[in-house]
């Protein structure tokens, strides 16, 4: 979807790396993430000022990790008592994101293990992945379980101003970003957590340092040049309103929720949840929602959502995947406009 508008921004966000730099392991060695660039870490919190979508000031630790992938291990990692008899429970509000279960199960480590949904969760000690707006529904999620022994991840890699309003800045413990969400580079996989914790994001960075000895200086050097890019087009005077990302990801993202729920209407047997208004510090404006993701629901009886939809020849992910049931199914928002006119036009026909 963000393709066009990076075509647009022409040579403004290109970035070439010399071949004589960035050559060493070490960015920074005076920082807890020594293998941060410094660039990097000045785009971020200049990045989240300018949207207010979370503090980032200097008594908050910035780790940048390969995607919120890495991430969420690291965090997994660094959240489990190490001491511990039995490995930590790991919960998240059904439907939570499916990476959620996979990742804390995948290699299998006695620190911690997947124990489902936070509401019915018997217990005080547990890491809850808290995801706002939620990945896949959208709505706006808080945490579920509330213990002086419990842990908190909040994700919020679509906590930007083109999907939801800016509602508040966010001060939690540890906040997950990803490049991909916020700018559309999924293929540049970077992302960044700010952390309060010092230990914590010690026990990160060393997470990621055995994992990948750090991450691609020339990742960081070119995301750094894409944050910039965005601010810029905020900052500098700009008479004409160009070269603005998140008002360019809103207005395209209005026409296609628009689009879609005209065809759900019409088939009469599919339901979205309902789109929410509210105030944006960032526009100053009420500001409807605009998912990365359609959370759809077959009202058919008995009806398996992602059967139906892929027999249509529409690639979905399985509710069951993200806890919930078969009559529910998760449909991306943002892909390229010729794709997403096909999704439309295909899901018009099934009734």
């Amino acid at each position: 979807m963000y393709q066009s508008f990076w075509r647009e921004m022409g040579s403004q966000a290109d970035h070439a790396v010399p071949g004589w730099q960035s050559i060493s392991y070490f960015s920074d060695v005076s920082n807890v993430c020594w293998f941060m660039e410094p660039e990097f870490a000045s785009e971020v919190r200049r990045l989240h000022n300018l949207v207010g979508n979370a503090v980032a000031s200097e008594d908050h630790f910035i780790i940048v990790g390969n995607g919120s992938t890495q991430l969420i291990q690291a965090a997994l990692y660094a959240l489990s008592p190490a001491d511990a008899p039995d490995p930590i429970s790991v919960v998240s509000e059904p439907p939570y994101y499916s990476g959620y279960p996979a990742l804390t199960n995948f290699l299998r480590s006695p620190l911690y293990r997947w124990a489902g949904d936070a509401k019915s969760f018997q217990g005080d000690t547990y890491i809850e992945f808290v995801c706002y707006p939620n990945n896949p529904d959208g709505l706006m999620n808080e945490a579920v379980l509330n213990s002086p022994n419990g842990k908190t991840i909040h994700d919020l890699a679509y906590y930007w101003p083109q999907y939801t309003a800016i509602t508040h800045t966010a001060d939690h413990d540890i906040m997950l970003f990803t490049v991909s969400k916020s700018t559309g580079h999924a293929g540049t996989r970077l992302g960044w957590a700010l952390v309060k914790d010092e230990a914590v994001a010690k026990k990160m960075t060393k997470f990621i340092e055995l994992n990948t000895i750090g991450v691609s200086k020339d990742s960081q050097l070119r995301a750094a040049k894409i944050l910039k890019a965005v601010s810029d087009g905020y900052e500098i005077p700009n008479p004409h309103k160009e070269h603005k990302l998140f008002d360019f990801g809103r207005q395209i993202l209005s026409r296609r929720w628009y689009e879609l729920r005209e065809a759900v209407k019409d088939s009469g047997i599919f339901t979205l949840p309902d789109s929410q208004l509210a105030p944006c510090k960032f526009s100053g404006k009420m500001t409807e929602n605009f998912p990365g993701f359609a959370w759809l629901k077959c009202e058919k009886e008995g009806a398996d959502c992602e059967s139906l939809l892929r027999d249509h020849k529409i690639v979905v992910r399985s509710g069951v995947l993200f806890g919930a049931g078969p009559s529910y199914a998760r449909v991306s928002m943002l892909d390229a406009d010729a794709t997403f006119d096909l999704f439309v036009e295909r899901l018009r026909t099934i009734n």
